[in-house]
């Protein structure tokens, strides 16, 4: 028979499950509820003892279990008033996971039992992941995460092994199939010094996903916030831990993509599974209309987590200390990051949960990476989160993409992101490497899909391509999807260059998503969350090996280059006797308002000068070759550095330089 305590040598532990010299700690936080349990089960998964909890003090429920040790696997269940109308879903036969659960045991599964109201309800624990009680932390967090990254590279772990020719058995789809040596080599050739992981905390399907045979791949709906999902990490949290220490060697730290703006227990009709269970009241937003409570929906996916509520931020501050320091990674990237800064009032830059991932002692030295909006009112913020936060840029991603795609009037905001963007970032203080630059990201379509469809092909997706986004600013240069003819299979690979080349000479942090670099497709797919198939695993067998060497080139270039890397907004505004850059007209002299303004404006030159350094950077997205005239410094002469166009030269001779047809051409300049 267990004995449990609630008072004397032993009170309330931290939250979560907790081992004490004597068994083991349970803390719960709950204002709501009017019982609760913690439920224990066997290796047959059989429930074997239901030990309930004590109020105490600041609506924390709280248990000591004698004789218990780490290893045991266990769930919760709450009772109190059940009114969906009101935001209470309290059912005791709902068997709940901690929302601070440091491992499960099992992936979660959808069940119409999580959905039944409770007069028709049923035993869930049958279906049910059970949290595994574990031992102390032994992790420390390791150095100062917060420098500013070379090349981000995010990564989604299953699609990336599944098909890597090194990876092998069951060690595909998991962060394990991430440490061979040939992966960390390509990683190491690009140039790559953070590696983001997409979700990698257990998640469960979107509810209409299983009868259309599909699972969710990407991991954006997660139930718990401290467990990894079986799926990635099968092995547990030494998995992970050897990851992050093994790629810390090779010079490339590891950051988490991570989702604090809601979880899979959707809307009031979805699953009961942990916190909606608890007090959903408190975990989730709502609004009231028309005397009734109404979950907000700012994610877009049918709840909101309450990120002003005490608790919540608790909730996402302990689990982000809890990856740094028992899982080594460096920092975070968070989706749909202004519901963490949200209020019934709006979003604030300055929000108490924000204010205490910035102050944190730990959270401070990570590297902080905001996806700067959300589907709600109001909620798009790209420049205003502040110091220590970079931010990704969509508005650079479009901009480049209309750039060569050949749309009218766009070579000035082109050139604003060139040079840093600085309408959206220079302020407060902040640099040039707040803006995280990408052409293509998980979401919408990959880089060589921008390039072969000039619409959304999502019908795998099974809602008759409603889903995904309609504004791709892409093009299909010819033919819609694949094609066998080399004329439009070499404007494609020219295409693709170019806009890498344009990544790799903007000012900013530069970011790839794995399989870009060598041209992976999705066969138009630009929203393929539930393609857990060859749509979305790389297809290393056909990666395009020379795409892969230009791209290290030009990461090569960058680092190798003040002028390219330096974290500074281009001004053009004179110091030392030089600008930082000057805007060039291909007939030689400098832009004017006119140039700028013009429609039909579609080649410009780049002349930098940074660290005693000179580099002239042409872009031409004309279809047919430009002579550009060279500027006349005294002193100067220019040489080739990198060509975009494969098998085409452009060497400058007699004041000019031969621009191929869409393509950027970079020079470096030395003394005669």
């Amino acid at each position: 028979m267990l004995k449990k305590s609630n008072a004397g040598t032993v009170g309330p532990t931290p939250l979560g499950a907790t081992v004490t010299d004597t068994g083991v700690g349970f803390s719960v936080y709950s204002e709501t509820a009017e019982k609760m349990w913690v439920c224990l089960f066997n290796e047959a998964d059989e429930e074997t003892d239901r030990v309930e909890l004590a109020r105490g003090d600041a609506n924390v429920w709280h248990v000591h279990i004698d004789e218990l040790a780490a290893g045991a696997k266990y769930g919760l269940r709450a009772d109190g008033p059940y009114d969906r109308a009101q935001g209470f879903y309290f059912d005791p036969e709902k068997l709940l996971v901690d929302p601070y659960a440091r491992r499960i045991d099992r992936t979660f599964v959808r069940s119409p039992k999580l959905r039944l109201p409770r007069e028709e309800s049923v035993n869930t624990a049958p279906v049910m992941p059970k949290a595994f009680v574990m031992g102390p932390a032994e992790g420390e967090p390791l150095p100062d995460n917060s420098a500013r990254p070379n090349l981000i590279y995010e990564l989604n772990v299953r699609p990336f092994t599944m098909r890597y020719p090194s990876v092998q058995g069951p060690l595909r789809g998991t962060v394990a199939g991430l440490t061979t040596r040939f992966v960390i080599d390509h990683l190491k050739h690009l140039g790559v010094d953070v590696v983001e992981l997409m979700p990698v905390a257990a998640w469960i399907d979107d509810g209409h996903l299983p009868a259309l045979g599909l699972t969710n791949v990407w991991g954006y709906n997660p139930v718990t916030y401290f467990a990894p999902d079986p799926r990635i990490l099968p092995r547990g949290r030494q998995e992970l831990r050897a990851m992050t220490e093994m790629y810390r060697e090779e010079g490339i730290r590891v950051v988490l993509d991570v989702v604090y703006n809601h979880t899979g227990e959707g809307d009031s009709d979805g699953p009961v599974l942990s916190m909606k269970g608890l007090d959903a009241r408190t975990y989730y937003r709502h609004v009231e209309a028309d005397g009734q409570l109404h979950l907000v929906n700012d994610s877009g996916t049918g709840n909101t987590l309450q990120c002003d509520h005490p608790a919540v931020q608790d909730l996402v501050v302990d689990s982000l200390r809890y990856w740094v320091t028992e899982y080594g990674v460096a920092g975070f990237r968070f989706d749909l990051a202004t519901v963490l800064g949200r209020s019934m009032d709006g979003f604030s830059t300055d929000a108490a949960l924000l204010e205490r991932i910035r102050n944190d002692d730990i959270l401070k030295d990570c590297l902080l990476i905001a996806e700067p909006w959300d589907p709600g009112p109001g909620g798009y913020h790209v420049g205003r989160f502040g110091e220590p936060f970079m931010e990704w840029n969509d508005k650079y991603r479009d901009e480049v993409r209309r750039f060569w795609r050949g749309d009218s009037g766009v070579l000035g905001a082109l050139a604003g992101k060139l040079a840093g963007a600085a309408d959206q970032f220079d302020h407060d203080g902040r640099k040039p490497s707040a803006g995280v630059n990408f052409l293509a990201a998980h979401d919408g379509f990959t880089l060589a899909d921008v390039v072969a469809y000039e619409g959304k092909h999502n019908e795998a997706n099974g809602e008759e391509n409603r889903d995904g986004h309609d504004a791709n600013y892409s093009w299909n240069s010819g033919v819609e999807g694949p094609s066998d003819d080399p004329d439009i299979l070499a404007a494609r690979d020219r295409d693709v260059r170019a806009m890498l080349a344009t990544l790799f000479v903007s000012r900013g942090t530069p970011m790839l998503t794995a399989g870009d670099e060598f041209g992976r497709t999705q066969q138009g797919n630009n929203n393929a969350y539930a393609q857990d198939n060859e749509i979305t695993w790389l297809d290393w067998e056909n990666a395009d090996g020379e795409l892969v060497n230009f791209v290290a080139a030009l990461s090569r270039l960058r680092r190798e280059h003040p002028a390219l890397s330096a974290d500074k907004f281009l001004t053009g505004k004179e110091q030392d006797g030089f600008r930082d850059v000057t805007w060039l007209h291909p007939e030689g002299r400098e832009m004017a308002v006119g140039d700028w303004m013009h429609p039909g404006s579609s080649v410009v030159g780049m002349l930098l000068h940074e660290a005693g350094e000179v580099m002239l950077v042409w872009l031409n997205r004309l279809s047919e070759p430009v002579e550009a005239v060279l500027p006349q410094e005294k002193g100067l002469a220019f040489e080739t550095a990198l060509v975009s166009c494969p098998g085409i030269e452009a060497v400058p001779g007699d004041g000019k330089v031969n621009l191929p047809a869409r393509s950027v051409v970079m020079l470096t300049a030395k003394a005669d």
